[in-house]
């Protein structure tokens, strides 16, 4: 584990012990259409974690754009009662942003109309979906590799979006031989996409190795429509590293908020130029994990929010001392008060262990190979919609990318 040092403030890894705060007018906000976003900063799409409860504890710790989890646009379309229950929002969250799935203009466009007329702010497209049940039927990181099809989508959403900005995120390519951000970036802007934001990996790569930066600076050179970057944000000096050596216009972070959403508060601390505040000791961060958890319970009901909140629990206590037994008895919760019980005896004093800010929570550690539709390379010209043979209820058990 990479060593880490107290700053005046808070806590910082080896790698950023040197990084400067932002200094007066560094950086400016990030403009999605007509959105202002300060700092500059978006809570990237993530299945399974980034439903309303979550967005409100981020957005409470700090100011961002907060995307929801990938939603189904057929899944949507066909009113299944748990994909629209993912793409809600309620009355205190703006801006509204959802991230739509669908390798099929027709119904990305229309879906694209449906939420305008709910009120959404800003929608996203997933071109970015690594996960093999995806891409093996033509859909997520797959799509960008046929530009055309590309080109339809964004037009599709822009056209219905009437003045909403529509923004597309994707990987680097399938892999190394086959890299397509270049194209589907041009594509996008041609096409009036707001921006675009871009995991600086490989579908093949998943979340193994290090983020190529310098992708997200190759992107932003060729653009002049806003480029976000995306992986490798694990303190809020990476986002402040990440935004001078590439010069994108945002970052979008991911696993690096998984159990530490206070991640935005540091974030907006840096950016202003001021020292983040050390981070939670392990008592606030029970107080954090107890809010999240009844959050998930008001909007899933009490036996899906504790399935749930299995994940979460390991997510927050990771790094703290003899934490592996903690989630061990955690694991087992089927009610809050079984929760509540299982906090109980806990050093609330414990500080925030130096090690756990840059370890790797959620996906991490392999790569594959990746699957795509028997022929699918044969003409890369084609814009035929790929057939999409997963249902939309399995959407959230996915990854976004």
């Amino acid at each position: 584990m990479e060593a880490s040092s107290a700053s005046p403030g808070g806590l910082r890894s080896e790698v950023n012990r040197d990084v400067p705060l932002a200094r007066p007018g560094e950086f400016a906000p990030l403009r999605v259409g007509p959105l202002r976003v300060w700092p500059p900063v978006v809570l990237a799409p993530m299945a399974g974690v980034t439903n309303y409860p979550f967005r409100t504890i981020c957005r409470r710790f700090g100011a961002g754009l907060y995307v929801s989890e990938m939603i189904t646009a057929r899944g949507y379309l066909n009113g299944n009662r748990r994909t629209v229950l993912l793409a809600s929002s309620r009355e205190d969250e703006s801006p509204r942003s959802v991230q739509v799935y669908s390798s099929d203009p027709k119904d990305a466009g229309e879906m694209v109309a449906r939420l305008v007329d709910d009120g959404v702010h800003h929608v996203d497209i997933n071109l970015g979906c690594p996960v093999r049940k995806v891409t093996s039927h033509g859909g997520g990181a797959a799509i960008p590799v046929k530009p055309r099809l590309v080109a339809a989508l964004a037009k599709a959403m822009v056209s219905n979006a009437r003045g909403v900005p529509v923004t597309m995120k994707m990987r680097k390519g399938v892999d190394d031989e086959l890299l397509t951000y270049r194209e589907a970036g041009r594509v996008a802007q041609e096409e009036g996409v707001s921006a675009v934001g871009l995991h600086a990996r490989t579908a093949a790569q998943l979340y193994s190795g290090e983020a190529d930066w310098s992708a997200i600076g190759d992107l932003k050179s060729r653009l002049s429509i806003p480029v976000l970057g995306n992986g490798d944000i694990w303190e809020s000096f990476d986002a402040l590293r990440m935004m001078r050596q590439t010069g994108c216009d945002g970052v979008i972070v991911g696993r690096g908020c998984l159990g530490r959403p206070w991640l935005f508060r540091e974030l907006a601390q840096a950016f202003e130029g001021r020292e983040p505040e050390r981070p939670p000791n392990l008592g606030e961060v029970r107080a954090i994990l107890l809010e999240h958890a009844r959050a998930l319970e008001e909007f899933f009901g009490e036996a899906t929010a504790m399935q749930q909140v299995r994940k979460w629990c390991a997510w927050y206590t990771k790094g703290f001392r003899n934490s592996s037994h903690l989630r061990e008895r955690l694991q087992r919760v089927s009610t809050y008060a079984e929760l509540v019980a299982g906090l109980e005896g806990i050093d609330e004093a414990e500080s925030f262990p130096p090690g756990a800010l840059r370890a790797h929570r959620g996906k991490s550690g392999r790569s594959q190979k990746v699957s795509l539709p028997i022929g699918y390379l044969n003409d890369l010209e084609d814009a035929t919609p790929p057939c999409e043979l997963f249902d939309a209820a399995e959407a959230e058990a996915l990854d976004g990318g």
